[in-house]
């Protein structure tokens, strides 16, 4: 293992852990959860998800929400709102949020996720399957 050179990279070390953590215990109930899916891809790092990933999950801890599942996921193909998060209500089609500032995680978090009322920024579903 290499030698920790800072308190920030320790610190990412025990949110890393923290989250795997989180993740396996929450996993196995995953459909009676809140989950907030942050977009993880490469455009999503560069236009600031790690910043929301981390405060979804420290405010999840923080408050003590059991019924929210914070995780990460790939592309979702909106690299032109990121960053973006979906987010999955037992029972309820996903809701993918574009353009995602801290300041906005902080909205959808009090209005959505607790609330229940939606906010301004949902990527609308466009597409339709061959089936349809």
């Amino acid at each position: 293992m290499a030698k920790m050179m800072s308190l920030d990279e320790l610190q990412a070390l025990r949110e890393k852990v923290r989250a795997s953590v989180d993740l396996r215990e929450k996993g196995d109930k995953a459909e009676q959860l809140i989950v907030v899916r942050v977009a993880m891809a490469t455009c999503g790092i560069a236009a600031g998800a790690r910043e929301i990933m981390n405060y979804f999950s420290e405010e999840v801890r923080t408050r003590g929400l059991d019924q929210v599942l914070v995780t990460q996921g790939g592309c979702m193909g909106y690299c032109y709102a990121e960053p973006t998060v979906e987010i999955t209500k037992p029972g309820e089609a996903p809701i993918v949020y574009g353009e995602v500032t801290k300041e906005r995680a902080q909205v959808i978090l009090e209005k959505y996720i607790l609330g229940g009322e939606l906010v301004d920024g949902i990527i609308p579903v466009s597409h339709q399957t061959l089936d349809e």
